[in-house]
């Protein structure tokens, strides 16, 4: 816990500076992605046909998973207060976005964004390996930001983005064993 807070003191206060603080709480803001989530959904769409479309299916499928596991199950019970709420910290949050809801423990965010690029790495970037990496970096970036703009602590990310990426995978592995998905699709385009 000790270098929990320790890594979010560095990250927050440290790191600070007025360029990341004008621009992470945007990039960290799932409404900034809704262009490229629409250019992704329309090129899934064109490229694929109906197996983009069960593909966009699954998406939304490991997403709402991912959701509400951390939001509805995990954080409840673990019960783990925001860095923005936590008595160690009082005076020295430096507010970039409103502080949420109480519970920190595993982040959202990352669970939701680690889901959506492993499905993708799993599926339609199959044979992208840069593509990849892009947007795992993406999600490890966006998932960072939460620690920087103190909604979340590090461990918080790092078990959110292990989730997100198990529920990616249990999603793709369940699709393929049910016939609604066969991974071959997408590396023949």
């Amino acid at each position: 816990m000790n270098l929990d807070q320790e890594l979010f003191y560095l990250i927050h206060h440290e790191l600070a500076n007025p360029f990341l603080d004008t621009v992470l709480p945007h990039y960290r803001d799932k409404l900034t992605w809704v262009p490229l989530y629409l250019v992704a959904a329309y090129l899934l769409w064109k490229q694929h046909g109906a197996n983009g479309l069960r593909l966009l299916l699954l998406i939304a499928l490991a997403i709402t998973v991912a959701d509400q596991l951390t939001s509805s199950v995990i954080k409840p019970l673990v019960g783990r207060a925001r860095p923005c709420y936590a008595a160690i910290f009082e005076g020295q949050i430096r507010e970039l976005v409103g502080c949420g809801g109480h519970d920190s423990f595993p982040s959202s965010h990352a669970a939701n964004h680690f889901a959506l690029a492993t499905l993708l790495a799993l599926t339609w970037l199959q044979n992208r390996r840069g593509w990849i990496w892009a947007f795992m970096l993406w999600a490890a970036s966006i998932s960072l930001a939460q620690v920087y703009v103190a909604k979340h602590y590090p461990l918080d990310i790092l078990a959110g983005g292990v989730l997100g990426a198990l529920v990616g995978v249990a999603v793709v592995l369940l699709a393929e064993r049910l016939g609604f998905l066969e991974r071959a699709v997408f590396l023949a385009k």
